[in-house]
């Protein structure tokens, strides 16, 4: 007959396999005090202005523009406008001509909060001014909107996220209805979220720890 114990490490071990293969996620809004001193931050400092995006790689990120499901280049380089404002502070991410893509981020690794500074070419407040998807893989984790307001002048602000399940792409995308074209600075996300295999591996490892003590 199993101990109490035992069968406290079984039920353990089925739940952690379960959720990490049919749980689904839980997203929320977070402002830039979210982040700790552990968190990546990217800000394009030393790039040139010009430097093509599409294609870009920084700290690990790789970062392209969708047009019609294809990367394509010109669209988006690094650039000085539109100058300071509360959350871009040049060199920045700028768009050139018509915003119609998805800035995706491939990240280094997987994580469980992200954000940016963004500024869109609107002077008044924009709902929908900017939207992130998460993904793992190509598996959907969440979608968050967010209202754009004068930042202190064209509408922007700061669109941070928050998962309960890790992701490691990221599909940014901005109101090309209200504006024709955005900015997008100060890239943050955190990398202390160990790969799925590793976490199953760490439950499995728990469970006969816990296992052999009750057979003790």
């Amino acid at each position: 007959m199993k101990s109490k114990r035992q069968i406290e490490a079984l039920t353990l071990l089925v739940g952690l396999v379960v959720s990490g293969s049919n749980a689904s996620a839980s997203v929320l809004g977070i402002g830039v005090g979210g982040y700790g001193a552990g968190t990546t931050l990217i800000n394009f400092t030393g790039l040139a202005n010009g430097t093509e995006v599409n294609g870009l790689i920084v700290n690990g990120v790789q970062f392209n523009y969708i047009v019609g499901g294809s990367p394509l280049n010109g669209a988006v380089t690094i650039d000085g406008g539109p100058g300071m404002t509360n959350n871009i502070d040049p060199p920045n991410i700028v768009s050139v001509g018509t915003n119609t893509g998805i800035l995706r981020l491939m990240l280094p690794n997987r994580a469980s909060i992200f954000g940016y500074g963004y500024a869109i070419l609107n002077v008044t407040t924009v709902s929908s001014a900017t939207s992130i998807s998460l993904f793992d893989g190509t598996t959907p984790v969440g979608t968050l909107s967010y209202t754009g307001a004068p930042d202190p002048s064209f509408a922007g602000g700061f669109a941070g996220i928050q998962s309960t399940l890790a992701f490691n792409r990221v599909d940014i995308t901005f109101n090309s209805v209200a504006a024709p074209a955005f900015a997008l600075d100060n890239v943050r996300f955190d990398n202390a979220v160990p790969e799925p295999s590793s976490m199953l591996l760490l439950s499995a490892g728990l469970a006969i720890l816990l296992w052999r003590r009750g057979r003790g």
